[in-house]
């Protein structure tokens, strides 16, 4: 990720909030100003923000991670000149579409968030990467919005560090899952916390029911997403698949 000019002070290895509850300080000429990392809306609001923090100090890569393995799987099933078209659900602003097109073909990739501050951060920094970028609860999607998106007929389900923490709710992600084609491609990351007994987000329950009816696991590979403000890996499961029937 490109380096910016900002300067953010961190608090260092003393933090050990919740990965939701971190935070940082943005330096400016008027001060010091408090940021949660997961207050998205104001994060995006400043540019090349969340690219210093996130990617810079903080080392996330799982756009990377996520869009390999799903190249990797592609070509392992010959499919790597495929184009796809893909739904980005939990798109924010634009970095995994970014990496999307670097590591794939594709024909058609449309965006989805909950924030209109991830559609402007998009607009501002990455306006050629999306064909077309909604700002949508999917979780109570109508019939003429369902209608819309059913006409890009795709063939990819992407989410990338949006599941858990509150940020999207497990109707949501379903919603997701059933705007796609059957044997489509389907990749997300979620925190192994919340794909495991010890879940109390609804996500394992889902994904476990999901993968018995409607969805065939090809890869699940736990790696680490990020650091924390502490300099701690926070690990999280990669999971590629192919969708075999709505849910």
């Amino acid at each position: 990720m490109n380096n910016c000019d900002l300067q953010v002070a961190y608090p260092g290895e003393e933090c050990t909030l919740e990965q939701n509850e971190e935070y940082f300080h943005l330096v400016t000429a008027k001060g010091r100003e408090r940021f949660r990392l997961h207050e998205y809306g104001r994060v995006y609001d400043v540019p090349g923000l969340y690219e210093e923090v996130v990617y810079n100090k903080l080392q996330c890569d799982s756009p990377n991670v996520i869009t390999g393995l799903l190249k990797e799987s592609m070509q392992r099933n010959d499919e790597n000149d495929v184009p796809l078209r893909v739904l980005d659900f939990g798109a924010g602003n634009g970095i995994v579409g970014e990496c999307l097109q670097d590591a794939v073909e594709t024909e058609t990739i449309v965006g989805v968030d909950i924030i209109d501050e991830a559609k402007k951060a998009l607009e501002r920094d990455r306006p050629d990467v999306y064909d077309d970028y909604y700002v949508m609860d999917l979780s109570d999607i109508d019939e003429p919005t369902k209608k819309e998106l059913d006409r890009y007929n795709f063939n990819a389900l992407v989410t990338v560090a949006a599941l858990g923490f509150g940020d999207i709710p497990t109707k949501a992600f379903v919603n997701a899952f059933n705007l796609i084609e059957d044997s489509s491609w389907v990749v997300f990351n979620i925190k192994d916390r919340f794909f495991s007994e010890e879940d109390e987000t609804g996500y394992n329950e889902t994904l476990q029911k999901m993968i018995g009816n409607s969805l065939k696991v090809i890869k699940k590979h736990r790696y680490c997403h990020r650091l924390s403000m502490a300099g701690e890996p926070l690990h999280y499961y990669a999971v590629v698949g192919r969708k075999e029937t709505d849910f």
